[in-house]
């Protein structure tokens, strides 16, 4: 049945109003002496009151200042799934319209039956409520339903404001408050219709211990919203509220059935529902009609996804685009009703999961975490972020449980991070193929120690000599090309790399390509970072290899696309921030060399890592010293994702660790962290096509090329000036004989033209003159009987100084 009609209401005299007002203190309860004692003498002094009151009631406010009341905020998930609901009060507000008929009926039936009738007040409900309780029966309220509302928003509103003292106002027990609660309600209904009313007390009440709002209310006990009520959910939920506790249906069904039949009694009575009706609604219990669903507050709900949901709060905190300062955002999260759409791809993040559970479960006995972070380039989008721990504190069921997120540093609920071993020799790389060496420039490796004038560091100080050594690799012997050293990842190949460059350029690029440390400071630009002695976040270091799969572009992590209003108004949408770091050249020669890592050629330190269905892949090992971290951080051009294990300590060793089940004398970025990468990618791009990666450019294989000057027939020494000049290093080889003259330069090995790398060894050619002339062939023996003489021969056995070049010259090709 629908609501009755509105009625006109008729005008109430201030003084009629008051003598109400103070009977209704017997229906709050205070004590018949003491009500007596304040009945009487306001009529005794009916004159003086009439006046006051009426000086009281002749400014009626024109509306009730009511705030939007507190809302639950929702994170989704980026299909729009729900990852967690945040709230200071667990409330889903929602339009009349939105709700089922009965629970209107009900509400109006059991708290308010002539709320369409009166105007605010109602003096027929006081009276009755004063003979009541007057005449023993059990104590009866006489608030009409905008009277509560005027409540309700007046405690919202302290609530809201954090003002205890205002909350205390709007609940105290005296004729003061009871005369300014009608004072507003009677002016409220002079400017709101009576639906907009009962929609806002629907949604304001308290309609359990924890739910606010029939819609909330509804969800929590029967799994239904509040549109699809029956007759005896309706009631139920409107016996609610005059005890949230004592008539909740979950702790307390005798007393919440005892409750919702007399809902249903009153509306029986005024004709919302039928006998039949009634009698349908009396019969069911309490337990057959509960269907409990409860609301989680905060990230715990996310499940796997509770770290990276923690992380969005952190990012929605600390952003100045939700808010002024972080207060206003935190109530704009915890009250505002706002609806954050995330970057997380919940198929990646069950691949994430399962992939690292699988190689380190959770609670393994060997206490060693592991974490994974994976970000899509050009975007810097966080498509999955996992750890194999339980989220919460730690306890004897749950000793592992943790709320560290080992993905991130401390600004989003993180640590300090972890050394990076040898990943980060990839910003060595980059900077040397920068400054217009090659991935095939011959670098020593055998090099053992650095003095430290040895090193360029202009950002810093650093006053130790270096002494490092192989880790990874097996033994060399020599120089290797520096692609060569990548694959097999030779520690003093790289050192000696770094040794010729600016230390602090180094580390500046591992910078501006994403890579931060945990604690937020800079990367110390000491020779030992060259093999990763920073401790770096997963997350960070995951942003700065997909920087190398989008061809230069870094773009900072990202975990919100957007956020909109409780009225569905977008707040904002966050846009990917990206710059170029470096030239999509230098990170296209840099991938080719970490594709060579990512493959079975015997040593490649990522062999572990190739994907199975043949899709192109390219990333980095790393091993801290003592094997108290290990890393394997790889990318492919649709996703770029980081894998580090250790102990959340971060400086223990994993020597000798049995890990699921299995021992491990050695623990390094190739044995469990690149299967782990392995398994994520390819469960992740799993039916996706194949994207390849773009060819290396000629200058990241051989350098900035230049070509060999010429300088036949200069002397040793000019030639040797020449080239030094032009960037090549020089050394002399074995004279030749030629045409020129002895000393000259009669050719250079690669030969003049040829375009090479600069600084590379050119080899001088010293002439030693012209060869000496041919002995005279003896005279030839005349044979008997005479005849006729043979003619000599001679020739030019090459050109000399004045032909078109010196002899014997061997072209060189360009390689």
């Amino acid at each position: 049945m629908s609501s009755p009609s509105s009625a006109p209401g008729r005008a109430v005299k201030p003084m009629q109003l008051l003598v109400m007002l103070l009977a209704f203190l017997l229906v709050a309860g205070v004590g018949g002496v003491l009500t007596a004692g304040l009945v009487m003498p306001a009529v005794g002094a009916a004159g003086a009151v009439s006046q006051s009151t009426t000086d009281l009631f002749e400014d009626l406010p024109s509306e009730l200042a009511i705030p939007e009341p507190s809302q639950s905020s929702q994170i989704l998930a980026a299909d729009g799934s729900l990852l967690a609901t945040i709230y200071a009060d667990n409330r889903i507000v929602v339009p009349l319209e939105e709700m089922s008929p009965y629970v209107r009926d009900a509400v109006v039936a059991i708290e308010d039956r002539r709320f369409y009738d009166h105007r605010g007040v109602d003096p027929e409900g006081m009276l009755r409520a004063l003979v009541n309780n007057l005449s023993g029966g059990p104590l009866e309220g006489a608030s009409t339903l905008t009277q509560q509302y005027v409540k309700n928003v007046l405690v919202e509103a302290g609530r809201i404001s954090g003002d205890p003292e205002a909350i205390d106002a709007a609940t105290e027990t005296t004729v003061g408050r009871k005369l300014e609660e009608a004072r507003l309600a009677i002016g409220l209904e002079q400017k709101v219709s009576k639906d907009d009313i009962l929609e806002g007390y629907l949604n304001i009440a308290q309609f359990g211990p924890s739910q606010y709002g029939v819609e909330t209310a509804s969800k929590y006990y029967f799994s239904k919203s509040a549109k699809d009520l029956t007759i005896p959910e309706a009631a139920m939920l409107a016996g609610i509220t005059q005890s949230p506790a004592r008539h909740d249906p979950v702790r307390n069904p005798e007393n919440a059935k005892k409750r919702r039949d007399v809902v249903l009694r009153q509306m029986l009575n005024q004709g919302y529902i039928t006998q039949a009706e009634y009698d349908e609604s009396v019969a069911l219990s309490i337990e057959d009609m509960l269907n409990v669903s409860p609301t989680p507050n905060g990230c715990a709900a996310a499940g796997i996804s509770v770290y990276f949901c923690e992380y969005v709060v952190d990012d929605l905190l600390r952003s100045e685009n939700w808010g002024k300062d972080r207060a206003d955002r935190q109530q704009a999260l915890y009250r505002g009703g706002l609806v954050i759409h995330t970057t997380l791809d919940p198929a990646k993040q069950q691949a994430a999961y399962d992939s690292v559970t699988a190689n380190v479960p959770v609670n393994d006995p060997s206490n060693i975490k592991m974490a994974l972070s994976s970000v899509e380039p050009g975007s810097g989008k966080i498509q999955a972020m996992v750890q194999n721990t339980k989220w919460g504190t730690p306890s004897a069921e749950e000793p592992g449980a943790t709320k560290v997120n080992l993905n991130v540093g401390l600004t989003h609920g993180g640590g300090h991070g972890f050394q990076s071993g040898s990943s980060f020799k990839v910003f060595t790389l980059v900077r040397w193929l920068e400054t217009g060496h090659s991935l095939n420039d011959m670098v020593e490796s055998t090099r053992r120690s650095y003095p430290r004038s040895s090193w360029n560091i202009s950002c810093g100080k650093y006053e130790d000599n270096y002494e490092p050594k192989n880790l990874e690799s097996s033994n060399v012997s020599g120089p290797l090309p520096v692609i060569e050293a990548t694959r097999r990842s030779v520690n003093l190949t790289f050192v000696e790399m770094a040794n010729q460059m600016d230390m602090c350029d180094i580390v500046a690029t591992a910078e501006k390509m994403g890579v931060r440390t945990g604690s937020g400071e800079h990367l110390t630009p000491n020779p030992a970072a060259v093999l990763g002695s920073n401790t770096v976040t997963p997350l960070s270091q995951a942003v700065a290899f997909a920087t190398l799969a989008a061809d230069g572009k870094a773009c900072d992590p990202m975990s919100i696309t957007k956020v909109t209003d409780r009225n569905g108004n977008e707040i904002a949408a966050p846009q990917p921030t990206c710059k170029q770091a470096i030239t999509p050249e230098v990170a296209q020669g840099v991938t080719h060399a970490l594709q060579t890592v990512v493959s079975k050629q015997p040593g490649s330190t990522g062999s572990n890592a190739v994907l199975p269905d043949g899709r192109p892949a390219a990333g980095k090992t790393g091993t801290a010293n003592d094997d108290s971290a290990a890393w394997f951080v790889g990318y492919t051009r649709e996703l770029a994702a980081a894998v580090w294990m250790g102990y959340q300590e971060g400086t223990k060793s994993m020597f000798d660790s049995t890990i699921n089940g299995q021992f491990h004398k050695l623990v390094y970025g190739g044995r469990i962290p690149a299967p782990t990468w392995r398994d994520y990618v390819a469960k992740a791009l799993e039916g996706t096509p194949h994207q390849p990666f773009a060819a290396a450019p000629a200058s990241a294989l051989f350098g900035d090329r230049v070509p060999v000057p010429d300088v036949a027939g200069q002397s040793a020494s000019a030639a040797q000036s020449v080239l030094e000049q032009a960037g090549f290093q020089v050394q002399l080889g074995s004279p030749v004989s030629s045409g020129w003259r002895a000393g000259a330069a009669v050719a250079t090995n690669p030969s003049a033209g040829t375009r090479v790398s600069p600084g590379t060894r050119v080899t001088i050619i010293p002439s030693a003159g012209p060869a000496p002339a041919p002995a005279p062939a003896p005279p030839a023996q005349q044979p008997s009987g005479g005849g006729d003489g043979g003619g000599g021969g001679g020739g030019n056995p090459g050109r000399g100084p004045n032909g078109d070049g010196p002899p014997g010259q061997n072209d060189g090709g360009d390689d």
